[in-house]
């Protein structure tokens, strides 16, 4: 009787890494003839030396903002004798401090054991889409720059943009600090104000101050101009080039406007202003000069039945 005889079947062998392999197996018999004692001392090693890491990393950047600080002063204190603009100053001592800051950040990266090739590759590809994303900043950041080169006002001026006033206390790399007469501090964006209109009142080294001042129509314009006259003569801080102007602006409802119109220096702007209309209304009071206010004359007519 004959059986089939049925051949033998090979079946496709598959490349194996045959030294990954080994080398796992190696590495899980080594770690399985590892005695508790053994794994322990390895164990806190691997703590302790990450907590040392830690230790470092933490120092190194303790440190670092010292310096950093320290540098902050030296660099302001160098460019101070060297004369150099305020608002410049302000601005590289911004740019400067957040350029070491971010050096300062890789090395403590570095000292915590992270790849800073492969972490400043990554920064620099990621470039791209945070510039997209922070196209606002960037803004900020050109406006800046712009500032400092036009100059249209510089630290210590008083300016009124983007719908604020106040005085400039800092040009900052993205923002402008405006301080207000009342003490609150405004961060205005320097995007804004480099595009925006500007309204800068200590840019010209003197100013106007007008006045209207209102008197009856009973009154005499003579005197009232008179009295004016003699107030303005006796302030010092008023220039006589170019003379002041004294005239009726307009005859109003209640009473006649008369216009005053004076140069001072910007910085006594206000103090002359306040305080020419509290010396007007005392010697208008003193002097018999009536300061209407609005009113209306309403005449009764007599109706015969």
């Amino acid at each position: 009787m004959t059986f089939l005889q049925i051949p033998p079947i090979t079946l496709p062998t598959v490349a194996a890494d045959t030294t990954k392999t080994i080398s796992f197996f190696d590495k899980l018999s080594k770690a399985s003839d590892l005695s508790f004692d053994k794994f322990l001392e390895q164990a806190i090693s691997s703590i302790i030396h990450g907590c040392i890491r830690i230790a470092i990393a933490v120092a190194v950047f303790w440190l670092g903002r010292i310096i950093l600080k320290k540098l902050k002063k030296v660099l302001l204190h160098i460019l101070e004798k060297r004369h150099v603009d305020l608002s410049l100053r302000t601005f590289l001592a911004s740019l400067i401090n957040i350029t070491l800051m971010f050096i300062l950040i890789i090395i403590v990266i570095g000292i915590l054991g992270v790849n800073t090739s492969s972490f400043i590759a990554l920064f620099a590809s990621a470039g791209i889409a945070i510039g997209m994303a922070l196209s606002g900043t960037l803004q900020n950041f050109a406006g800046g720059v712009m500032v400092l080169l036009f100059k249209p006002y510089r630290v210590g001026d008083y300016i009124e943009a983007q719908g604020q006033s106040g005085t400039v206390k800092e040009i900052q790399i993205f923002n402008t600090i405006l301080n207000t007469p009342d003490n609150k501090t405004i961060i205005v964006p320097n995007g804004g104000i480099s595009t925006g209109i500007i309204n800068n009142y200590s840019k010209e080294p003197r100013r106007r101050v007008d006045w209207v001042f209102g008197i009856g129509y009973n009154d005499n314009y003579d005197k009232a101009k008179q009295i004016i006259s003699h107030l303005l003569d006796s302030d010092e801080r008023i220039h006589r080039t170019p003379a002041y102007t004294i005239a009726i602006t307009s005859l109003g409802d209640s009473s006649v406007n008369i216009v005053v119109r004076v140069w001072v220096d910007s910085a006594d702007y206000w103090s002359v202003y306040f305080d020419m209309n509290e010396r007007v209304f005392k010697e208008f009071t003193k002097q018999g000069i009536n300061i209407p206010f609005p009113q209306m004359d309403v005449h009764l007519i007599p109706v015969e039945k």
